[in-house]
């Protein structure tokens, strides 16, 4: 069942809708969210909600529960391929809980969190950006690590990292939900405008394992789930460029790399000159690397668990 969250009329005859696909079986206590396109530029969400919604609508017997998808959270971003909200300059993320008297953008926001409030989980579906590409991990505040990483070992991902208070911005989604008592994780996985299907497969798998979990799933679920590495507070190593030029790599997101392993090289073009080869500084799992090529000085080129700690 289609539902309609917030509908806004737009100049020249359009409409501003933010909507969500219900899907209801036997026992309705149970209640998940799959919530995603907060940002327009990160698509990897889209194909699992439609997965999601497609393997529900093919067995709808063995739905025990409520199941809510929300494909499109900030649809004028996606109709645009902009990361935050067009005209508004704003980023969605940065605006929850919302405000039901502020602007347009505010309002949303506000009417979304009403919405999800009460779900006994909430799984926010994130992209890297178009400059790095990142394993399918899910990131934990501190504050939630007790209630949440449980959870999140049993999404199918490769990493979690949990992150200290003090990194986590208090204007998200999980930020509003998580400390109103409505459990949310947040995913992130892939690189921003395009969709990785083996990736979306693999949080596919690990949606209904959870909701199998939850007791909202009754049908089987695969059995060889991701035991994720856990990451927790100063074990994350960043590398960054000391030089601009092009950055060239042959590693993938997702491997283990040995200290004083090349992670890649930065080149000159012009000149065919090696201006520096990226070491690895530890032993360690590479979980973020670069996908769009040119750097400059300061760059991000990777993010490496350390673990020698």
């Amino acid at each position: 069942m289609i539902k309609t969250i917030v509908s806004t009329e737009l100049p020249i005859d359009e409409q501003f809708l933010v909507q969500k696909n219900v899907y209801y079986g036997g026992n309705r206590k149970k209640r998940i969210c799959i919530v995603t396109g907060t940002h327009g530029d990160e698509l990897e969400g889209q194909l699992v909600c439609y997965e999601v919604g497609r393997i529900i609508q093919e067995h709808r017997d063995l739905l025990n529960g409520e199941v809510e998808i929300f494909p499109a959270l900030n649809p004028l971003g996606i109709d645009t391929i902009q990361r935050g909200i067009p005209n508004f300059d704003l980023d969605m993320n940065r605006i929850f809980p919302g405000d039901k008297n502020g602007s347009m953008a505010e309002q949303t926001a506000y009417s979304i969190c009403e919405d999800l409030k009460g779900a006994d989980m909430v799984i926010d579906i994130h992209s890297s950006n178009l400059y790095l590409r990142e394993t399918p991990q899910v990131r934990i505040n501190v504050l939630n690590e007790k209630g949440l990483v449980p959870r999140a070992q049993q999404l199918n991902i490769d990493f979690i990292w949990i992150h200290d208070a003090a990194t986590v911005l208090e204007q998200t989604l999980a930020w509003a939900l998580n400390s109103t008592g409505t459990p949310c994780l947040v995913v992130e996985m892939g690189v921003g405008q395009r969709i990785s299907n083996t990736m979306c497969k693999q949080l596919v798998d690990g949606i209904f394992n959870l909701m199998h979990e939850m007791g909202i799933w009754k049908g089987t679920v695969d059995s060889l789930i991701k035991t994720p590495i856990v990451c927790k507070g100063d074990t994350v190593r960043f590398l960054n460029a000391d030089i601009s030029g092009v950055f060239l790599t042959d590693l993938k997101c997702g491997t283990v790399v040995a200290r004083g392993q090349r992670i890649g090289q930065i080149v000159d073009p012009l000149s065919s000159r090696v201006y520096c080869d990226v070491l690895s500084p530890v032993e360690g799992y590479l979980f973020t690397i670069r996908a769009y090529p040119i750097v400059y000085e300061g760059s991000l080129l990777a993010r490496i668990y350390n673990m020698e700690q």
